[in-house]
């Protein structure tokens, strides 16, 4: 069974980016700082889902690379197309916006995947709130099935993320 922290690294990745562009102190090491959170919440949340396929995922953090193994074998997970049309800009944010100290990440950009990455943590699940699937009790019982005993008991980020690893199954 693959292991859900990576997807809960994910969602703090998600929450210290929101931290970060929410602060009222705007320059371009906060802003860099942001984007690579951004860029390593998506990261994982690919790498998580590739695991769960049993897909050795190697070490790269090329964004269009994973997506592309999402595709070729059949993870589930859902690749919004803003994902899809930017995983060459958020590739670059995780070395640039961190070693490259003449980069700039812009706000305006910066926004939009904030707003775009949020959906589609939600739209998969990485989210504390259960996910719609597993609203319908069967589906739920379900899960809960595949799950090893001691696993059985635990909450709904965790369902959500065990939902990405069992779906085939259900």
């Amino acid at each position: 069974m693959c292991d859900i922290r990576l997807f809960r690294s994910a969602k703090m990745d998600y929450e210290t980016a929101a931290m970060i562009w929410k602060s009222s102190f705007y320059d371009e090491l906060i802003l860099n700082n942001a984007a690579y959170h951004l860029q390593q919440a998506v990261e994982k949340v690919l790498k998580g889902a590739l695991e769960c396929v049993g897909v050795t995922v190697p070490n790269t953090h090329k964004i269009s690379k994973l997506v592309k193994m999402i595709s070729d074998h059949g993870a589930n997970l859902i690749i919004t197309d803003w994902v899809d049309d930017h995983s060459e800009m958020l590739g670059e944010w995780e070395a640039q916006a961190r070693y490259d100290m003449d980069f700039l990440v812009e706000k305006r950009k910066l926004d939009q995947a904030m707003k775009e990455i949020g959906v589609f943590l939600d739209i998969n699940g990485i989210r504390d709130n259960l996910r719609e699937e597993l609203q319908n009790p069967k589906t739920k019982s379900k899960l809960l099935e595949c799950l090893p005993h001691e696993k059985r008991e635990c909450n709904d980020f965790c369902l959500n993320c065990y939902y990405i690893m069992f779906r085939k199954k259900l």
